[in-house]
């Protein structure tokens, strides 16, 4: 007997008169395995294939690869299987010989005088008598055994006693109520368990994916698969929430590319991590918590902390600006009043005057204090603007007094005479191996 199954319809490429391959789900149906053919069994089929080629017969269904193969009952081609465009299509559907019709069978009697009981075959339930064409209620007569009628009271002589028996109706292959709302999703609160193919679009209200581990799985044929959430602006945001309630520790957001990590988020702590392109390491970091951002580091120890090790090559910070308006680089603590503002550089773990900090331009250096500028650092040297106040030692002497508010004559060095403290401005062949040099020459 061949299988039914509802909405099963397919799309075949096929070309020909041979066995067809079955291609992807009709929007709106099934396919075969999903409506619940299984690999061997015996379908009745329909392909129509244009506006005026079609098919009716019955095939074997093979899930593997996955075929059906084809012997024609009636067709466009006066029977035989027609020859296939590749653009066809092809569905399960039962045709009038699969449902049984109604079928009935009279016998007719000519009573005796006060015959009740007439020798007759039938099914319980499906049969009707009549008295002389009248037809008799069921209080007129008893038909339970399926081989007689008894008449509740004597018929007379000659009458003409007709009893119909009906045959009964099958339809092979059904589904009872629990089984179809087992197979099916299309009432509010239904559940389906196992994988869902969509072919086409899905529009809900709320979309909920409940399982030991679940998965929403997106993909497209060519090279532009997209996922897209949109709410116009009158409705509001739209929101990624990771609901940890109830599926135990450390849950995330994670978007991974080529199967390795490439964006996570902990949705615990806050953490941001942005991967390397092996997907192994978090290269650029946001600690929530300590509210730092770590470039090269999941530890950040700063505001912001870059550790350039392993970096492509010799540069850890590059600043660029192509304008002349505004600031490169702005460096500003509000702290108040005689609070300390300091710009360090720290020294290394393993210090060493030899390897010191270098700080290098194409062009020159200069440092403002109040909006004018006190020090300029040039190819020429060092230019000073207003008052020098020295403190410490030059040579070994302390200094305990300004420098000389006069500025010298061209070509003089500040220096501190032997036994003296003051310094002066002198001529720098004069000073001989008793005077020590702070070395800023009038220019």
């Amino acid at each position: 007997m061949v299988v039914l199954v509802n909405r099963a319809k397919m799309t075949t490429s096929t070309t020909g008169t041979g066995t067809i391959t079955l291609g992807s789900v009709v929007d709106g149906y099934q396919t075969f395995a999903a409506a619940g053919v299984s690999n061997g069994d015996s379908v009745r089929y329909v392909i129509e294939d244009g506006t005026s080629n079609w098919e009716i017969g019955s095939g074997t269904y093979t899930a593997s690869g996955t075929t059906l193969s084809r012997t024609p009952s009636e067709s466009s081609g006066g029977g035989s299987a027609i020859d296939l465009s590749g653009d066809a299509i092809v569905f399960i559907s039962a045709i009038a010989s699969d449902i049984q019709p109604i079928t009935y069978v009279p016998t007719t009697f000519t009573a005796t005088a006060g015959q009740t009981a007439f020798t007759v075959s039938y099914t319980a339930g499906l049969v009707e008598v009549f008295l002389n064409g009248a037809k008799l209620s069921t209080a007129d007569f008893t038909a339970t055994n399926g081989t007689s009628i008894v008449l509740a009271s004597g018929a007379n002589v000659g009458d003409t006693v007709d009893v119909v028996a009906y045959g009964t109706v099958s339809v092979s292959n059904t589904y009872t109520q629990a089984q179809a709302d087992a197979l099916f999703v299309d009432v509010a609160g239904d559940t389906m368990t196992g994988a869902l193919t969509v072919g086409g679009t899905v529009t809900a209200n709320d979309i909920a994916i409940s399982d030991g581990s679940p998965t929403f799985t997106m993909t497209d044929t060519d090279t532009n698969a997209l996922f897209r959430v949109s709410a116009s602006s009158a409705v509001g945001s739209v929101t990624f929430e990771v609901d940890e309630n109830g599926v135990g520790s450390n849950p995330q957001f994670l978007i991974q590319g080529q199967n390795v990590d490439r964006f996570r988020i902990d949705a615990d702590s806050g953490d941001i991590s942005f991967y390397e392109d092996t997907g192994t390491t978090a290269k650029f970091f946001w600690d929530a918590s300590a509210e730092s951002l770590g470039i090269g580091t999941t530890s950040p120890s700063a505001g912001i902390d870059i550790n350039a090790n392993g970096s492509a090559g010799t540069v850890g910070l590059h600043v660029n600006k192509d304008n002349s308006t505004g600031y490169f680089v702005r460096f500003e603590a509000d702290l108040g009043t005689n609070n300390n503002r300091t710009l360090t550089l720290a020294p290394p773990s393993t210090d060493s005057s030899s390897e010191p900090f270098r700080w290098g331009t194409g062009n020159a250096y200069a440092f403002e204090t109040d909006g004018t500028e006190r020090l300029r650092i040039n190819d020429n040297g060092i230019q000073v603007t207003g008052n020098i106040t020295v403190t410490g030692t030059v040579d070994g002497r302390d200094i305990a007094t300004n420098i000389p508010a006069s500025l010298g004559t061209a070509g003089q060095v500040l220096s501190v005479n032997s036994g003296a403290n003051a310094a002066e401005w002198a001529d720098a062949a004069s000073g001989g191996a008793s005077r020590g040099f702070v070395y800023f020459m009038r220019g």
